[in-house]
């Protein structure tokens, strides 16, 4: 698999998650929002499962219409995804259900050529690192080939240690950066002790367990806008430009 890092492609970061869920579209959101104040960037999801009907009648994916509103411009559905799937089960199985063929390259091609035509992209992924992606792809060989730096979105509570060092664990098997890990509080549970543990539990064993340190970025408060540092109201200082650039390795 040829990584797609080609120098005239924009930077840009790869949200991924423990577990479908987990607040990606969120934090994809944030970021893309905030990088929005100094840089033309785009959104992308390579396939998108789990379709509403509004009261007009219309279908709608508010993932996608999340990540829509992140950005300055306005994009297509088809130029933030190229893959649009009604049930909600993982693409490929959704496709199959639909009669739909999920065809690896049409994704790279799209979001090749939001990189050739903006400064910065924020690709959300699909489900957990290892969702499938295609018949025979998953999220994390779709990672690989596009080879943006990492961050992994994880849920905030009991669990979410023992699942979180499983995604890095993988992703730095497959060679990329991780350059942090953001917890979400999807399930309002910032009050349980499991919660009010996570950022100094994670914060410990994601530097003792791996050659490479991962930081704890901050946390999102439940229906929260913004990532904050833990305990706190405001938002953290978080160069998302700077992580979308990880110091070689």
């Amino acid at each position: 698999m040829i990584a797609d890092s080609s120098s005239w492609l924009c930077p840009g970061l790869l949200v991924t998650g423990t577990d479908t869920g987990v607040g990606k579209t969120f934090v994809s959101a944030i970021i893309a929002r905030e990088v929005s104040n100094v840089a033309r960037v785009g959104v992308f999801k390579p396939a998108c499962s789990g379709a509403e009907t509004r009261a007009d009648g219309d279908i709608e994916w508010p993932d996608l219409e999340t990540l829509r509103r992140s950005v300055t411009y306005s994009p297509t559905l088809d130029d933030i995804c190229p893959y649009r799937l009604r049930v909600p089960l993982a693409p490929p199985v959704a496709a199959r259900h639909e009669g739909v063929t999920i065809d690896y390259e049409v994704i790279l091609a799209a979001l090749r050529r939001q990189r050739e035509q903006l400064e910065f992209v924020v690709v959300e992924g699909v489900g957990g690192w290892l969702c499938p992606l295609t018949e025979q792809h998953t999220i994390a060989d779709f990672a690989e080939s596009i080879a943006l730096p990492v961050v992994v979105v994880a849920r905030l509570g009991l669990g979410t240690i023992n699942h979180t060092l499983l995604t890095i664990e993988s992703i730095q098997r497959r060679g990329l950066p991780v350059m942090g890990v953001v917890l979400n509080d999807a399930q309002a549970e910032a009050g349980s002790l499991a919660a009010q543990s996570n950022v100094t539990e994670l914060a410990h064993w994601t530097t003792a367990a791996f050659e490479l340190p991962v930081p704890v970025l901050g946390v999102v408060s439940h229906g929260g806008e913004s990532v904050c540092l833990s305990g706190s109201t405001q938002p953290a200082r978080i160069d998302w430009r700077q992580l979308a650039q990880p110091l070689p390795r």
